[in-house]
């Protein structure tokens, strides 16, 4: 803690907590802020009860949780909320979860009779817990900012996305175009061409019922004789990808390029879009991947870490100073 700026400190120093759901970020985020990661102990008890127990004391300190809420679900959350509510306890400050992935996004309203929002009771219990703020990077839906009464940063990782690129893909591509991968994306989509400066188009496609399996079905706008960048937020088992992937070709792409921010594959996704006829794969480290999945991918897949921007947001929360500024906002 040398070069500290001395002006008005409201808490003691930065204190790093990383749950078991988040390490290497964890750990890459305290490598960036130059701070140990904060000790702890995580232990689950036969009965699947969890416990946790700190190594020393967060007492008047500025505290940071690090954990994603991608596989094991239940158990990721589970262990953020009990951490939350120790540091609680022992008398943190501030207490700050810094939710990478934030599970249940996708349960954002109700679209049928019948259905619960999970999304607002998950920001709830971090409520609850005693979580004072809280991070995240590009939730489902927007909306999910006004389920929390406690202020946040709400941050997103498509400029990373979109540098890379620029930076490295654009020179060969052809006549590149944006494709949101569904109308729900589409104003999303429409940011990442334009920060591109590219053309777009979109896929429409119907669900029937609740079946994971939706049926995409039209494409609207112009692919022939083009490169194409599929975007989203976030790839789960992949079938939406693969059914755009597969339209687009239809209609006489050229390389198929993928773009997203959170690598959830869960099941046979890696699998799935190893398959594919894709030529690169971008992404983050906002949720880990395994091993087995990036060997499905490998030589055709590249991981941009979040952990800077995390990084910077986290030392800019601390010291009190503009986060918009980084975006020129």
């Amino acid at each position: 803690m040398h070069h500290v700026h001395h002006d008005l400190k409201v808490y003691g120093g930065i204190k790093l907590f990383v749950g078991t759901g988040s390490p290497e970020l964890g750990q890459k985020i305290a490598d960036y802020l130059g701070q140990p990661v904060s000790e702890r102990e995580v232990i689950e008890f036969p009965n699947e009860n969890l416990f946790v127990k700190l190594q020393g004391s967060v007492r008047g300190q500025d505290v940071y949780v690090i954990q994603s809420t991608s596989s094991p679900v239940h158990r990721n959350l589970m262990e953020l909320l009990i951490m939350i509510q120790t540091l609680r306890l022992d008398s943190a400050a501030r207490i700050t979860a810094v939710v990478p992935y934030l599970c249940y996004g996708r349960s954002d309203k109700k679209d049928q009779p019948r259905v619960p929002i999970t999304a607002r009771l998950i920001a709830d219990m971090l409520e609850v817990a005693g979580a004072d703020r809280y991070m995240t990077l590009d939730p489902h839906a927007g909306q999910v900012q006004g389920f929390f009464s406690i202020p946040g940063d709400v941050l997103t990782a498509s400029h990373l996305l979109v540098e890379h690129i620029n930076k490295n893909l654009r020179a060969e591509m052809h006549d590149p175009v944006v494709v949101s991968v569904d109308l729900g994306f589409a104003k999303k989509g429409r940011n990442y061409a334009a920060d591109m400066d590219m053309p777009i188009a979109f896929i429409e496609k119907r669900r029937h019922g609740n079946d994971a399996n939706a049926e995409a079905l039209t494409l609207i706008g112009d692919v022939q004789d083009r490169d194409v960048i599929i975007v989203d937020d976030e790839v789960d088992t992949g079938g939406s990808i693969a059914q755009a992937v597969n339209v687009v070709k239809q209609k006489g792409a050229r390389n198929v390029y993928l773009a997203f921010v959170h690598a959830i594959l869960s099941r046979n996704g890696a699998e799935r879009l190893a398959a594919l006829p894709i030529k690169h794969i971008i992404t983050t480290d906002s949720a880990p991947l395994s091993a087995d999945k990036m060997r499905f991918l490998e030589g055709r897949l590249t991981v941009l870490s979040v952990a800077p921007l995390l990084g910077e947001v986290i030392k800019r929360a601390h010291e009190g100073r503009s986060v918009g500024e980084m975006f020129n906002e």
